[in-house]
C-alpha cells in the first residue's frame, strides 16, 4: 500500500502502468482499455475547460493519439493519470487560445445581461449556462484549477501534481477564482 494512499490507487497505478508499457509494445488491446479507463474523465474535464463536447470528443482523441505515439518514452515519474491529465490541460489551453474571440464574445454577452435575476426566475439550464459562462470567463490557468477541484474533485496536492504547480500556487489560483466566479455570479443570490 502506498503511504497516504488507498490500494485500489496502488492497483490502479499499476494497470495504467502495465497498459502502458503493452500500449508502446504496440497491443492494440491495451490501448482499447486505457482508453476504456480514462476516457470518460477525459473527456468531461476537456468539456469542463471548453464548453462545448463537440471539441471535447476531439481533444480527447488528440490525448489519446499523444499518449499512444509517446507510451515508448513514458517513465513512470508520476502517476499515469497526472500524466494525462497534463497532456490533457495543454491541450485544453491550445484550444482556449484558437477559441479566444468566441470566449471574449461569450463573456461580454453575458456581462451584458444586467439587474438583479431572482434565483426562482430561472431554470436550471440557464443557471447552468451562466456557470458555464462564468467559468469560461475565468484566464486559463483559474478555470483549469476550477474544473479539477469543483468538478473532478481532485485535492489541491492532486491538481499541484496533475499542472506541474505548487500547491500553493493551486490554492492561489483557486482564492482568485472562486472569487471573481462569485462577483460575475452574484445576481443569482
Amino acid at each position: 500500500m502506498i503511504p497516504g494512499g488507498s490500494e485500489s490507487e496502488h492497483c490502479d497505478d499499476a494497470a495504467d502502468e502495465a497498459l502502458i508499457a503493452a500500449v508502446a509494445l504496440g497491443d492494440h488491446a491495451a490501448r482499447e482499455a486505457l482508453v476504456a479507463r480514462h476516457r470518460p474523465r477525459v473527456v468531461l474535464l476537456a468539456y469542463r475547460f471548453t464548453g462545448r463536447w463537440d471539441l471535447a470528443e476531439d481533444l480527447a482523441q488528440e490525448a489519446f493519439l499523444r499518449i499512444f505515439r509517446a507510451a515508448a518514452s513514458y517513465t513512470p515519474q508520476a502517476r499515469f493519470s497526472s500524466w494525462l491529465y497534463r497532456l490533457v490541460a495543454n491541450l485544453c489551453w491550445d484550444q482556449r487560445r484558437r477559441m479566444a474571440r468566441e470566449v471574449r464574445r461569450l463573456a461580454r454577452a453575458a456581462q451584458q445581461r444586467s439587474g438583479t435575476v431572482a434565483l426562482s426566475d430561472l431554470d436550471a439550464f440557464e443557471r447552468a449556462e451562466r456557470v458555464r459562462l462564468a467559468v469560461a470567463a475565468l484566464p486559463a490557468r483559474q478555470r483549469l484549477a476550477v474544473v479539477l477541484h469543483r468538478f473532478d474533485g481532485l485535492s489541491h496536492r492532486e491538481i499541484a501534481e496533475a499542472c506541474g504547480w505548487t500547491e500553493s500556487a493551486v490554492e492561489s489560483c483557486l482564492v482568485r477564482a472562486y472569487e471573481r466566479l462569485r462577483k460575475l455570479l452574484s445576481d443569482l443570490e
